[in-house]
């Protein structure tokens, strides 16, 4: 038992060090170290820089206000969606993960043609005389058409964190602060909201991190004063120009910053529930009017989260869109184009083949990960947990820079063939869904069996590949089909390291699909909406299998 410990533990150790630890230990070197000589003066230039400084204020801005608006939204979502109880609870709260099933990055296509400066929302409110002149989404007020996409994709992360946090709360605690007079908004910020503090906490960060590091949205848009876009610019002059580096670790030492001290900050005021799990009974009947009010909220939040989805939809099927709110006349030669065109389908196939193999590799990493955790006590195993779930707050960005910064000249130099580099990428974004996913499904398949099967003389490993891996397929299924579905929409590894026409994935396609004027955004809408569709049969399938533990892929 002890030697398959150890092996299992060196090959994930080799596995994260080599592609985990040693890309960011590159471009570290890279920010500090010239001609072998220590130095500072990558960091000195980043703030003397105006637009350097500006890009770091800017992206700071865009995480906090989207986080902070996000928060606002869930939170009352999830009390909604937890402590009540109205007609088509189950449907409506189903509807609330609509958002997930589309990449930001695509629904900002759609969300041009209604934000342009005469497009669908401007004439919309003049036309009812709200406005006189149309506002400039996309030119003077970019940031607010970059954060309103990005709060519409995050909020069903925010909620789940939420919601799963708030059915951990043990009722019997906030029963004895209405014994002793506490109630209403006092009772939850005073009770309720602490014993959250994880969940929030949890949410809070993954949501900061994808915003403040999303590349695809900003692009789209054309708000490129943001650190991830004057990353995206610098991949390719890493030589001649080492400001890159400075700027990764940077965006690299903020993140972590930021996850140390809300750690710090919001775990040591954390109370402990005495219960040792959702307590079920904590939901409230609300009458004819509270059910009104509660259906109407989430139908009021889903109808706007689902705008980008149309707008995609509708530029798919448009022919002629011009000043008007709806398009004049459609068209469905936008689809047939989307699976005939020479570039989308090598992305298709591609895409494909990519998302397979990084779907293998995660589950062979994050099984043997999820069995040496939760079969074996050993000192050190909450460290590995905590380096396996390190991607989910390591932005891809720092990760596909890192891998062109370190394997440039190498038999894996992405410029030369990105195809190892994106598969091994995918598979690193993601292995804490599949980590987690097989970690749920050891804890459910009693030990028993495997030291029975191990009794009678089979080895650990074939006992747990004949014994324990049947029956937690449900678990691997659910953990393969959501890391090969958002593997398949991945932007930034896809955008960085895919630098060849006939390496291009999917969401670089749609990419360089939407720099034709002329007929280029219709194709890569309707490309859009195929993986549209895919990854919601995809995720409601993850869903079927994995239930209500589905939220906790999506924890730091």
């Amino acid at each position: 038992m002890r030697r398959t410990r150890i092996a299992v533990l060196l090959v994930v150790v080799a596995f994260l060090g080599v592609f985990l630890a040693y890309p960011l230990y590159y471009s570290c070197r890279g920010a500090f170290v010239v001609d072998g000589r220590f130095t500072l003066g990558f960091f000195e230039y980043l703030w003397q820089d105006r637009l350097t400084a500006k890009s770091i204020l800017n992206s700071l801005a865009l995480g906090c206000v989207v986080t902070a608006i996000t928060a606002a939204l869930a939170l009352p979502l999830s009390v909604v969606g937890v402590r009540y109880r109205f007609p088509g609870k189950a449907f409506l709260t189903g509807l609330l993960l609509l958002p997930m099933i589309m990449p930001p990055f695509v629904g900002a296509i759609g969300m041009r043609q209604i934000l342009a400066r005469f497009g669908s929302l401007n004439l919309l409110l003049m036309r009812a005389g709200l406005m006189d002149s149309p506002i400039d989404w996309l030119g003077g007020a970019r940031f607010w058409g970059v954060v309103i996409m990005e709060v519409l994709h995050l909020y069903p992360i925010m909620y789940l964190n939420f919601a799963a946090a708030l059915a951990n709360v043990d009722p019997s605690l906030e029963e004895a602060a209405v014994n002793m007079g506490s109630s209403g908004l006092g009772l939850f910020r005073k009770i309720t909201l602490p014993l959250m503090m994880p969940g929030l906490f949890a949410g809070s960060v993954i949501v900061f991190i994808w915003a403040f590091t999303d590349l695809g949205t900003p692009l789209v848009f054309g708000y490129r004063r943001v650190v991830p876009v004057q990353i995206f610019n610098q991949v390719t002059d890493l030589e001649k120009n080492p400001q890159g580096y400075a700027l990764v670790v940077g965006v690299l030492a903020m993140t972590m910053l930021i996850y140390l001290a809300s750690k710090r900050l919001f775990g040591l005021r954390a109370y402990q529930s005495l219960s040792r799990g959702p307590v079920q009974g904590s939901e409230k009947r609300t009458g004819p009017l509270g059910a009104a009010l509660a259906i109407a909220f989430i139908l009021i939040v889903v109808g706007a989260a689902c705008l980008p989805h149309a707008a995609v939809l509708l530029t798919s099927l448009k022919d002629r869109w011009f000043m008007t709110v709806l398009p004049g006349s459609y068209t469905a030669e936008h689809f047939r184009d989307a699976l005939g065109h020479e570039l989308t389908v090598s992305s298709i196939r591609n895409s494909i083949l990519f998302s397979s193999l990084s779907t293998v590799l995660d589950m062979v990493v994050g099984v043997l990960v999820a069995y040496v955790l939760v079969r074996h006590a050993f000192r050190g195993s909450s460290i590995l947990d905590a380096i396996v779930m390190l991607p989910l707050a390591i932005p891809g960005l720092v990760l596909a820079f890192g891998y062109v910064a370190a394997f440039s000249g190498t038999f894996l130099d992405p410029r030369e063939n990105p195809v190892p580099l994106l598969v091994v990428a995918y598979a690193i974004r993601r292995l804490p869904y599949m980590v987690r996913a097989a970690y749920a499904g050891f804890q459910q398949v009693n030990v028993q069996l495997e030291e029975a099967a191990i009794n009678l003389g089979s080895h650990p490993l074939r006992a747990m590949r004949r014994v324990t891996l049947p029956l937690l397929g449900a678990n691997l299924v659910a953990g393969g089909i959501l890391v090969f579905s958002f593997a398949m929409l991945e932007v930034s590894d896809s955008l960085i390291l895919a630098m060849k026409e006939r390496f291009y994935p999917i969401t670089k396609a749609i990419y360089v699909l939407i720099q034709r004027i002329e007929d280029g955004p219709p194709i890569a809408s309707a490309l859009g909406v195929w993986a549209m569709v895919f990854l919601a049969l995809s995720l409601l399938a993850a869903g079927k299998l994995l239930g209500r533990r589905m939220g906790q892929l999506f924890r730091v």
